[in-house]
């Protein structure tokens, strides 16, 4: 077991509380004048009055926008009865990198990454939730394997943060380097020379969001009571790092399969790599309410990414030291939840998929990674509009 890391969320976004006070009634309670005193009042008089008035009212603009991002249908969504909720989850990540060349026969060499487990218990109150976490399944700490994500949803708009450093256990898997070897001896072997870092973000916007909830499915914090969907549009940014220890992989070739039996494409001899984008996406995501309390969400984004990259060439590559271009690459986000809520007690199954590629002249790469959540809760602390409903 590793040492206890903490988790930070941020689940059920949702400001209406901030617009509990309609903006109209605060002007006519505090900032009322009778008529006939206004004409006698000298002009510098006023000033201050008019200055104190146009406050307010700028405040109440802001209360009405805010509350705009959770207005809802309640025909087609519940929102959320209660203030607090604790939750045990168990969060399984992942990450699977490929590595392909066009150079000489054509390489392709995919590096699965030994999936963590996470277990601990979480508490949230109102749209803030974090919890503490332990990694099972490994004896030995990995100091250089991080991860944060956390998200925030209203009805309205999502946005979703990402850091990951992979640490460098990783197993070869789906190897091709030519058509007369046999590489199944590399199947599942150990490699260590590969290290992946991945941060970014994305931000998109919920057309149908009054009556299409997204922090139903994943946030936990309202009930979608009719199927429905939405189209959703965003942009984002991503940064990958790469650092690739090629002569390593090299070793393990010469080691299962033979002495120089295959070498490793020019392609590939690199040493770093770095790859940014900044990307718009585009996509729908559709709320099936198949069973009472039930629901199943599935919503698939296309991004299209506008790439910049850089990175270091051995030199024995015969190649410069250094490469850099700029293309449009797609990227791939995948999101699905099956939520079982009474508003009382839930329970589901979510999973969040991403995929990023990059294309170049000499080689290619795709890296798909995510995190799957099966998880357990209890709502409770009654909010004082709902007590005598419920």
């Amino acid at each position: 077991m590793k040492w206890p890391l903490l988790t930070l969320a941020f689940f059920g976004f949702s400001l209406s509380a901030l617009s509990a006070v309609p903006a109209d009634s605060v002007l006519q309670k505090e900032y009322a004048v009778p008529a006939d005193s206004v004409s006698v009042l000298p002009n510098d008089t006023l000033a201050p009055d008019t200055q104190a008035i146009e406050q307010p009212r700028k405040l109440g603009l802001i209360r009405r926008i805010i509350r705009g991002f959770d207005r809802l249908d309640e025909r087609y969504i519940e929102p959320q009865h209660y203030v607090f909720t604790v939750m045990l989850q168990s969060t399984y990540t992942y990450d699977y990198y490929t590595l392909r060349t066009s150079l000489l026969k054509g390489q392709h060499i995919s590096f699965a990454h030994a999936g963590d487990i996470k277990v601990g218990p979480y508490i949230g109150w109102k749209w803030i939730f974090g919890g503490y976490s332990f990694t099972l399944g490994h004896s030995t700490y990995d100091k250089t394997k991080t991860e944060i994500d956390f998200s925030m949803y209203s009805s309205q708009i999502g946005f979703d943060f990402f850091y990951r450093r992979t640490g460098s256990d990783y197993r070869l898997r789906n190897i091709r380097v030519d058509d007369h070897v046999d590489t199944s001896p590399l199947d599942n072997e150990p490699f260590d020379g590969l290290q992946v870092g991945i941060t970014g973000f994305n931000l998109y916007y919920i057309f149908n969001h009054g009556r299409f909830s997204y922090p139903a499915a994943f946030a936990q914090s309202t009930i979608q009571k009719i199927s429905c969907g939405s189209w959703m549009a965003g942009f984002g940014y991503n940064r990958n790092s790469l650092e690739f220890d090629h002569s390593k992989l090299q070793q393990v070739f010469d080691e299962k399969l033979g002495k120089n039996t295959v070498l490793i494409d020019s392609g590939l001899m690199f040493n770093s790599a770095r790859y940014y984008d900044i990307n718009v996406s585009a996509g729908y995501a559709y709320n099936w309410v198949f069973a009472r309390n039930w629901l199943f969400c599935a919503c698939g984004q296309l991004a299209l990414g506008y790439k910049q990259s850089s990175g270091d060439v051995n030199e024995r590559s015969g190649m410069p030291k250094s490469f850099s271009v700029t293309k449009i690459n797609p990227n791939l986000i995948g999101r699905f939840a099956l939520v079982y809520n009474n508003m009382r007690w839930y329970a589901g199954f979510s999973a969040i998929v991403r995929s990023n590629t990059y294309y170049e002249s000499r080689f290619s790469t795709t890296n798909t990674y995510g995190n799957m959540n099966l998880y357990v809760g209890y709502n409770f602390g009654l909010k004082k509009k709902y007590r005598n409903k419920d």
